[in-house]
């Protein structure tokens, strides 16, 4: 019989019900090329099951730290939206940031310029609703990127406004003692904007924006990124103690203030509070009507009182 015969009948027998398999043993291979061809294509003709699809870590880590701003309800709340850009509150924040980003990035730029906390002396004065439209305008600059920190640990605001939810933060970080941003830091569809939330409630968060945690954070967020401007909003200054303590990080504070409504008087305890803490300060003029006058530009219903060196 010859060698191809030998191969056919062997292959015919296998698809006739044996009496009794056998196994074959560990070492035992075809006999001869015609077998070994016929074994390697029933193996390659066998159906196999797809592997089971894993997960891709990074992609989903991505997704789980992307927020998704509505920009219409923003306009619909009067904020500035990216992609509103020849509104009136565009311009207003437009000449309200250059002084700003001059401090931070120009010829001669402050220690730390580009850490900056806005904040007022009460609650209701508007300082998250400047705080969004500020780094929102910022984050239209060609060559800037925006790093929104939630640093009002005690009454978070910017959950509310931009809609997002997230449990770990700010505070998170401090407590672990480490720099890793990764798992904290929220990526948003605004380009160039991102924000770190301010994390779980903590009964000594003052005590944790003193640390020396805070100051290494301080540190890397100022000199990570030669590019970014990292804005943050503050609790107002006569209602927590942590505010006071966040000045003493910062190379600029922009003070918000209520037009017609602020008293005097908290405006200069205010104003106390972070005396020595912070060379620049300016003041940003919320709510007005257009009829004030005394030092400050003002735009529609925004006023810029300039930026000036503490005596």
């Amino acid at each position: 019989m010859s060698i191809i015969e030998n191969a056919l009948n062997k292959l015919s027998a296998k698809s006739t019900p044996a009496a009794e398999a056998v196994p074959p043993s560990p070492i035992a291979e075809p006999s001869n090329l015609v077998e070994q061809a016929a074994a390697k294509a029933k193996a390659v003709a066998a159906p196999t099951s797809p592997a089971p699809a894993m997960p891709h870590p990074a992609a989903d880590d991505q997704i789980s730290r992307q927020v998704h701003v509505d920009l219409a309800k923003l306009r619909a709340r009067g904020l500035l939206s990216s992609d509103d850009e020849r509104s009136q509150v565009a311009e207003e924040y437009r000449l309200i940031k250059r002084p700003i980003l001059a401090n931070a990035f120009g010829p001669n730029p402050v220690r730390k310029g580009n850490m900056v906390m806005v904040t007022s002396s009460l609650p209701g004065e508007g300082k998250t609703f400047s705080t969004i439209n500020l780094a929102i305008s910022i984050a239209m600059e060609m060559d800037r990127t925006v790093l929104l920190v939630d640093a009002d640990v005690a009454k978070p605001r910017l959950p509310e406004y931009l809609g997002f939810h997230a449990e770990h933060g700010l505070l998170d970080i401090l407590r672990q003692g480490t720099q890793d941003l990764s798992n904290a830091i929220l990526r948003t569809n605004i380009d160039k904007l991102a924000i770190l939330p301010a994390g779980r409630t903590y009964a000594r968060a003052t005590e944790l924006l003193a640390s020396d945690a805070m100051h290494r954070l301080i540190d890397d967020l100022a000199n990570r990124y030669p590019d970014r401007l990292v804005l943050f909003d503050s609790p107002p200054l006569l209602a927590t103690s942590e505010s006071s303590v966040l000045a003493t990080h910062m190379g600029q504070i922009v003070m918000v203030v209520e037009a017609d409504k602020t008293p005097q008087a908290a405006l200069r305890d205010a104003m106390a509070r972070i005396e020595g803490a912070c060379d620049v300060v300016g003041l940003v003029l919320n709510k007005t009507t257009g009829r004030h006058s005394g030092g400050y530009y003002y735009y529609g219903n925004y006023g810029y009182g300039g930026y000036a060196k503490q005596a």
